[in-house]
């Protein structure tokens, strides 16, 4: 893990594995769990602002997963793009998680799967940004880094665990990109086949996945189109909305 948690008991040193228990000690604490994503795009500056406008919620605690190729923006650039370690620091931020936190030793048995844990562990994952490159993976079920194999582990059904939890992911990609006829295709499973089902009976619901359309404006890149994340402060608004946080005092 890039980081130190903040429970005693759920500490872990740079290749060590975490403890078997550290999903079912943390699901006693009384907090929602906010399991927060980001994949490779440059939206993925917008990250610490998330994290601090998040901050404020006594109730909620947050771990972080990086994929490699997010982690290239986020090196500590600028103040805008401050490296990944520090947003441990943030306020309910108790862990950050790399691919190589994973399998970074042998595994034996007793120890933890973390992929498994993380999706134990989560109310919601929320993937913003969620770029191109992962959205093909995620529907084409591939699951070849920690992210990826949170998301082909989760609960579809509502049958593993005591209740269904979705996944809400905000696209972010180069306007030809997102207006690619591919795109099209993955974002229509996502939204048709995989999709929430708001007008249906009581406690049978259907879908898991929420996604949260770009916006319009000129992209880092340069071009002027569709394809840009939706804006940060919506996304946040989306999460408190999702999770029944209250406004914070």
């Amino acid at each position: 893990m890039a980081s130190t948690e903040h429970n005693d008991h759920t500490q872990t040193q740079s290749l060590s594995y975490p403890a078997p228990s550290v999903a079912a000690d943390a699901n006693d604490d009384n907090k929602i769990h906010l399991l927060l994503a980001a994949s490779g795009s440059v939206a993925t500056i917008k990250i610490p602002n998330i994290l601090h406008a998040l901050s404020h919620h006594p109730n909620l605690a947050i771990r972080l997963i990086l994929t490699k190729s997010a982690t290239n923006f986020l090196g500590g650039q600028s103040a805008e793009q401050p490296h990944f370690e520090s947003l441990s620091k943030i306020k309910n931020v108790e862990g950050i998680f790399l691919d190589e936190d994973e399998w970074g030793v042998p595994w034996k048995r007793g120890h933890d799967i973390l992929h498994i844990s993380l999706r134990r562990w989560a109310h919601i994952l929320v993937i913003c940004p969620l770029s191109a490159n992962t959205l093909a993976k995620i529907t084409g079920g591939f699951s070849d880094n920690l992210l990826t194999s949170v998301v082909r582990a989760w609960d579809t059904t509502g049958e593993v665990g005591d209740r269904k939890k979705r996944i809400v992911v905000a696209p972010a990609m180069n306007t030809a990109m997102w207006n690619h006829r591919i795109t099209n295709k993955q974002i229509s499973v996502l939204e048709q086949e995989w999709g929430i089902r708001e007008n249906v009976k009581e406690n049978e619901s259907q879908g898991w996945f929420e996604v949260l359309r770009p916006m319009e404006k000129e992209l880092a890149c340069g071009d002027v189109g569709d394809g840009a994340m939706k804006d940060w402060k919506e996304i946040v608004g989306v999460i408190e909305e999702r999770l029944g946080l209250g406004q914070p005092r």
